[in-house]
């Protein structure tokens, strides 16, 4: 008995992207759209959300773009209906714009702490309250949180983020808890170590030619002994958006090349 694999056709579903001008959120949305998906994405500002759709202009995709701050909920209610008016309902949501604040715990105010959990977990929550309700009238939906290998490890200086991460993971479950009845899947990703543009500085050869200490690091602890790429996300990504996964819910997906499955190298 075959397999249809229409079921990971995107082919007329309007997914929201948040902060997808460049990055993980642009590969999503940039498979989203390969996958037939119509696409819009939000940005902090009007000069991001520029350089975002200069960047899809660039890839040949359509989409449409909004300014709107994710942890403000009146402006994420706009940005949900005028999404709605110009694309129709939403019917998948990924909740991936983020920030992290590397500060040490003793010297990181309560106010930066606040900053990264408003971004980080209240607005998954706030975006993903805004888009249920359409969901619910539809009978359908798909909800995509970008959670972290911080969702299940700590390291120094990442207090807030690891914090907000991990609250993402809980966030991710409750919401299937919830709306699980309703045909609704609410799952995560969790991204191992990306090589992105925000990441170059830690790849670059050191003057005598050595790996950087840090990509040396994550080398190391990974058995796929790679940094991970923004495509390596995409085809998890459309499963997850797709019918393919339907009876997939509250499941974070560790994108991760096997990190979390490793004690690492015994020393010499």
């Amino acid at each position: 008995m075959g397999y249809d694999m229409s079921k990971f056709s995107l082919e007329g579903k309007v997914a929201l992207i948040t902060g997808a001008s460049y990055g993980i959120g642009f590969a999503i949305a940039t498979a989203f759209a390969s996958a037939g998906a119509k696409i819009a994405f939000n940005d902090i500002s009007e000069a991001a959300v520029e350089r975002g759709l200069k960047n899809y202009a660039e890839a040949g995709i359509d989409v449409k773009g909004y300014v709107a701050d994710v942890t403000d909920e009146e402006a994420v209610a706009g940005l949900v209906a005028n999404v709605e008016r110009d694309l129709g309902t939403i019917d998948i949501l990924v909740n991936n714009a983020g920030i992290i604040k590397r500060i040490p715990m003793l010297d990181m105010s309560a106010a930066d702490f606040r900053k990264v959990i408003d971004v980080d977990l209240n607005a998954p929550f706030i975006v993903s309250k805004a888009v249920i309700p359409g969901m619910i009238r539809q009978g359908h939906g798909k909800i995509i949180n970008i959670c972290s290998m911080m969702s299940e490890l700590g390291r120094e200086t990442v207090a807030a983020y690891a914090a907000a991460k991990g609250g993402l993971k809980m966030l991710t479950r409750n919401i299937c808890s919830e709306y699980g009845a309703a045909n609704i899947q609410c799952n995560a990703i969790g991204p191992g170590y990306i090589a992105t543009p925000q990441t170059a500085p830690l790849r670059e050869r050191q003057a005598d030619g050595s790996r950087h200490p840090f990509d040396a690091f994550i080398v190391a602890k990974t058995p796929a002994a790679r940094w991970g790429t923004p495509e390596d996300l995409q085809g998890p990504a459309i499963f997850l958006a797709s019918d393919a996964s339907d009876f997939v819910n509250g499941h974070v997906l560790y994108v991760d090349g096997g990190i979390l499955a490793y004690i690492g190298k015994q020393p010499a």
